[in-house]
């Protein structure tokens, strides 16, 4: 498998700012991803090598903020995907997007509770209990966010044991008992099987968010195409695989 995940953002900001040359003659794209973008991106960047005999994309999976911090500390990125709108427009009007971002997925809130689901949790009220252990993103990461605008809606009041650094530390502490239930993307819990079990939340509580994409500022004509193809029918099919919805 050519794909690369980079474990480390600070490697990939030695990189250029445009696809470069690997030392075996193939070229690199540099794509950085939402963390909840994890497993539907790097099905996308396999599909995209399949296509593209000869390149590698290198995948930097991260918390929203955290990817756009990178960017404008002048990190290599040459694609920028986020889980929401505001991270984006750090970008856009920072003057590091190539264009205008596209819309290409969306995501709804659940609650990841242990398998099994041994505290009978049935909704978001049950959060509230004093003797859970509740885990949710930061609230300045995307889903962190969009639960805080959530449980204030639904008049629901959680005092969170733990803030995590993106939506995959929620669902890790989660599964290994550390906490009793969190709140992320439903995709983070299909994505991590039977290691947690789901409660869903109902469609008139949910917060649906949205996932733009966008080329960066001086990025070569494989980042184009590599945005092409996220928003292609091809991609949508990937996106969907992954319980994504699409717009």
């Amino acid at each position: 498998m050519r794909l690369r995940i980079a474990a480390a953002l600070a490697a990939v900001a030695l990189l250029g700012g445009c696809s470069s040359a690997a030392g075996d003659g193939s070229e690199r794209l540099t794509v950085f991803a939402a963390a909840s973008l994890t497993e539907a991106f790097t099905d996308l960047a396999e599909a995209f090598e399949d296509e593209h005999p000869g390149v590698e994309v290198t995948l930097s999976l991260a918390g929203s903020p955290d990817l756009a911090a990178q960017i404008e500390a002048g990190a290599g990125a040459e694609v920028f995907a986020s889980a929401d709108d505001a991270n984006m427009e750090r970008i856009v009007e920072g003057g590091f997007a190539a264009g205008t971002p596209e819309v290409f997925a969306t995501n709804g809130l659940t609650i990841v509770v242990e398998a099994g689901n041994p505290k009978g949790i049935e909704g978001l009220d049950d959060l509230a209990a004093d003797d859970l252990i509740v885990s949710l993103a930061a609230p300045e990461v995307p889903a962190g966010r969009y639960a805080a605008e959530m449980l204030d809606d639904a008049g629901i009041a959680i005092d969170a044991d733990s803030f995590e650094v993106d939506v995959k530390a929620v669902v890790a502490r989660v599964a290994l008992g550390e906490a009793d239930a969190g709140i992320v993307f439903a995709t983070d819990v299909a994505a991590a099987g039977d290691e947690v079990s789901e409660v869903r939340i109902p469609k008139e509580l949910n917060v649906i968010g949205e996932y733009p994409i966008v080329v960066i500022e001086d990025a070569g004509d494989l980042a184009e195409e590599f945005v092409s193809f996220v928003l292609s029918n091809a991609g949508v099919v990937v996106l969907r695989a992954r319980g994504f919805g699409t717009p």
